[in-house]
């Protein structure tokens, strides 16, 4: 489970001072859902998720990720978060195989598990002919799916996704979206982040309207019609942001 508490993040500026990115920001995500967080771009999505991956330290609040106190034991949340975002480079000159291995070495696994591991997930990726190729060689969606499997390879029961398919053809988002739909189905807490409305719409159970670091808004999509009479996430958005 996610539980955001307060969360705030600021960051200072030489001129202005401290600036709030996130300001106050609570809420939940249970297993077997997927929470969307919906903002443009500056909204303060990215921060909240490096918050709850312990990538970033709260400046105030806390969270409680997988059963865990992001501020109090950072380490254990790490272990059972896979985190998957467009910006995270892979390794060029490490094979697809030794990009895998080599994060869950990092996870503590021992070889013989890491390897039956890694089989499985290039089974269900079909990753198979490219297994021994060089990352720096591979098409875009071959790297998505590396790192896919990177994400995966300790098999984390938290599942965070920030913006995962911008700049991505049709054919590698539908890969993504069918991997967050699989993540829900196997009773992970899952969180994802977008500003892409028809996405929010497909895949999750709950939405959440960041904007100017503030969650504007959240419940389900049928909740959040219902309270703003409106029928079109785009048109529902627009009122909640809109002064």
């Amino acid at each position: 489970m996610i539980e955001a508490r307060h969360l705030v993040k600021k960051f200072r500026d030489k001129k202005r001072g401290a600036l709030p990115a996130v300001d106050g920001v609570s809420f939940s995500c249970r297993p077997g859902e997927i929470y969307g967080l919906l903002g443009a771009n500056g909204a303060g999505k990215t921060t909240t998720l490096r918050m709850l991956a312990t990538i970033l330290a709260p400046t105030e609040g806390t969270a409680i990720v997988g059963g865990f106190d992001v501020n109090k034991e950072p380490e254990k949340v790490r272990a059972c978060v896979g985190f998957l975002s467009t910006a995270t480079a892979l390794y060029g000159r490490l094979s697809a195989f030794e990009m895998v291995q080599y994060f869950g070495r990092l996870h503590g696994m021992d070889d013989p598990a890491l390897g039956r591991r890694i089989d499985s997930i290039f089974d269900r990726l079909e990753m198979n002919e490219f297994r021994d190729r060089r990352c720096d060689k591979l098409s875009t969606g071959m790297k998505q799916k590396v790192s896919i499997a990177r994400t995966l390879v300790h098999d984390p029961s938290v599942m965070i996704f920030d913006e995962p398919t911008v700049g991505l053809d049709v054919m590698a988002a539908r890969t993504i979206a069918g991997f967050i739909r699989e993540c829900r189905d196997a009773g992970k807490t899952v969180i994802f982040s977008t500003h892409v409305m028809s996405e929010v719409e497909k895949l999750c159970d709950h939405i959440g309207i960041i904007h100017n670091g503030k969650l504007m808004a959240e419940g389900t999509l049928t909740e959040l019609r219902r309270q703003y009479a409106l029928q079109d996430l785009e048109d529902i958005f627009v009122k909640v942001v809109e002064p």
